[in-house]
């Protein structure tokens, strides 16, 4: 049986979408998925589902925003592209909590990089349905906007990895 992860938007961060994690664990339970797991309090779920890709991110968005009362942004994943995401980070030699990847459902546009603003010291790089960034001052320093990104989320590689090992077993 195929295993995706599911990478929620805005869920309990900054004091607004808070859905504890047993909460989330159980909506995906209720909805036929297996061996479900989450991981961290940040919106990230690994499970396996004989269904198709669109099909689970419908029911899992659906789901939600009965639960949230407002629409809940989910980006999915299958263990192959978490896998090929954790490989195709460009910048691996930096340190993995100051790398992530911004998760988008569709490509990122060929001019996302030209549409930046408050750009400092990041490194950026587009990957095939996200945007690779370095930030070597940290991210609570930076001012750096990714328009492109906007209903995008964001993992540090270290939470890659591992969702990517959990996909993988």
């Amino acid at each position: 049986m195929p295993a995706y992860i599911a990478l929620l938007r805005a869920v309990n961060v900054g004091g607004t979408g808070k859905l504890p994690m047993p909460e989330l664990r159980a909506m995906c339970e209720a909805l036929g998925f297996a061996n479900v797991r989450t991981y961290i309090a940040s919106g990230n779920v690994v499970f396996e589902s004989r269904l198709a890709a669109a099909s689970v991110k419908k029911r899992l968005e659906h789901r939600l925003e009965e639960y949230a009362g407002k629409p809940v942004g989910v980006l999915l994943r299958n263990a192959h592209e978490m896998a090929a995401i954790l490989a195709g980070n460009p910048f691996a030699d930096a340190p993995a909590e100051r790398t992530v990847a911004l998760f988008l459902d569709a490509a990122p546009p060929a001019n996302a990089l030209d549409t930046l603003s408050g750009q400092g010291t990041e490194q950026l790089a587009l990957g095939k349905r996200e945007i690779y960034v370095f930030y070597p001052d940290g991210i609570g320093r930076s001012k750096l906007k990714i328009a492109a990104a906007k209903d995008g989320t964001t993992r540090n590689m270290n939470t890659v990895a591992t969702l990517a090992q959990w996909a993988a077993q």
